[in-house]
């Protein structure tokens, strides 16, 4: 299988492009997404290649983009609609919640919603207010919804092309952060990377780190520097919110019995507190130390003056590991 040497946002590219020409009925749409490729050139060729029908410049009335996608869907065509930031997502969240998300309950199973809300998530790129939030867990609360966060270019198009294949709604987050901070090798062919499943980045003895998104790297380099030191962190990356693999999770707590949660979404109510319940409920007697969580703060984002400091940081990553392993 021949493979390519791609960014995350290009490997968005390849799988919307993949899919696309393997199946007719899938399209794209959002504001600028056509001509212009998308505010970060993930859709960018796209229009040349499959013209205004399959690749469709909307107006910037995010309930409208998501509503339309929902009535497409209905009828079983594949929409892929592009919110520009996930924080321009709210005004459309009565499309997300009230039908998205219940269509195939509403209608006994008779029907189902083959759509993918993309939109990239989180901070760290020195954007002005409602461009970083981090607030997957509005739609990882919703039954009906499948949330889906990867941090590698493999990743990103193998669950890309899973999701678009998926018969219900999937909310694609991508970590704009690290849509250009490295590349990675991506086959040329079509593949999946199954929805649900995590995947171990490093294996570790001491203490198990679960993680996703832009976070996995600064928590894999916190894990090799701790590693100097002779502490051994497992790193879990969930690329999946919902359905969460409890099973990956307790998994490694019994090998280590130690966890931190890092995400930059705010600590209050964030993924790092359903681990730490799972743990509770499934692993409690495997446990040597309390579950820390290394998150954004329960504030407003900030402005860019203080976006570093409110990032989870290699450095407040390697103190809630060292805190947790030496308790």
């Amino acid at each position: 299988m021949t493979e390519q040497n791609l960014t995350i946002v290009q490997a968005v590219r390849d799988g919307l492009y993949t899919e696309m020409q393997r199946d007719d009925d899938v399209l794209v749409m959002g504001e600028d997404v056509g001509k212009n490729g998308g505010v970060f050139r993930a859709t960018e060729g796209l229009w040349d290649e499959f013209g205004d029908n399959r690749v469709i410049d909307t107006p910037l009335a995010e309930s409208g983009i998501i509503g339309t996608a929902v009535g497409m869907a209905a009828m079983g065509l594949k929409p892929i609609p592009e919110v520009q930031f996930s924080g321009f997502m709210y005004p459309g969240y009565d499309q997300i919640i009230s039908h998205m998300s219940r269509f195939r309950t509403r209608t006994r199973g008779r029907y189902t919603l083959p759509m993918v809300l993309r939109a990239p998530y989180g901070g760290g790129i020195r954007a002005p207010e409602s461009h970083s939030e981090s607030k997957e867990m509005f739609y990882a609360h919703e039954a009906g919804l499948k949330v889906v966060i990867p941090s590698t270019p493999y990743d990103t198009k193998g669950l890309l092309i899973s999701a678009i294949r998926d018969p219900d709604p999937v909310i694609f987050l991508e970590p704009k952060l690290i849509y250009r901070a490295f590349r990675g090798d991506v086959p040329e062919d079509d593949y999946t990377v199954p929805i649900g499943e995590a995947a171990v980045r490093r294996e570790g003895t001491d203490v198990s780190v679960f993680t996703y998104g832009a976070m996995t790297r600064p928590t894999l380099e916190a894990a090799e520097n701790l590693a100097e030191e002779g502490i051994d962190a497992e790193v879990v990356d969930m690329r999946t919110i919902s359905p969460l693999d409890r099973e990956a999770i307790v998994e490694s707590f019994k090998k280590t019995g130690r966890a931190v949660a890092v995400h930059e979404a705010p600590k209050n109510g964030g993924l790092g507190a359903e681990i730490t319940a799972t743990i509770q409920e499934d692993a409690l007697l495997y446990q040597e130390a309390p579950v820390k969580r290394v998150a954004g703060y329960d504030v407003p984002y900030p402005l860019y003056a203080l976006e570093d400091y409110y990032l989870p940081s290699v450095a407040r990553v390697e103190e809630g590991i060292r805190e947790t392993v030496n308790f």
